[in-house]
């Protein structure tokens, strides 16, 4: 069994070079939110989710970006709305939210 039932990784990358970036989509302050909510919901720690931030994860050209393990599912993100239904959908009742996934 893994340490960890799902592992988040939030990239919260900062370009200065004027291409597109995850920090520029407020990634730092959305991972923030979802962590929060995470461990408002019990969910957190060893046999549960583990959100962590990541530097660059070189796919800023698709909007901010977090990769879900072990399952390796890619997504984007708008608003918290959508981190919500991350979190309802993926993380706990086991379903992909297509409609953010990242091909």
């Amino acid at each position: 069994m893994a340490y960890y039932r799902h592992h988040l990784f939030f990239c919260t990358n900062q370009r200065d070079d004027g291409r597109n970036c995850c920090a520029r989509f407020d990634a730092a302050k959305m991972r923030g939110y979802l962590k929060a909510k995470v461990k408002a919901l019990d969910l957190a720690g060893p046999g549960g989710v583990r959100i962590n931030t990541a530097g660059c994860l070189d796919r800023c050209d698709k909007g901010p970006v977090i990769v879900v393990y072990p399952e390796a599912v890619w997504y984007t993100y708008i608003d918290s709305e959508d981190l919500d239904e991350i979190l309802q959908s993926h993380l706990i009742d086991g379903e992909v939210v297509e409609r953010l996934r990242i091909r």
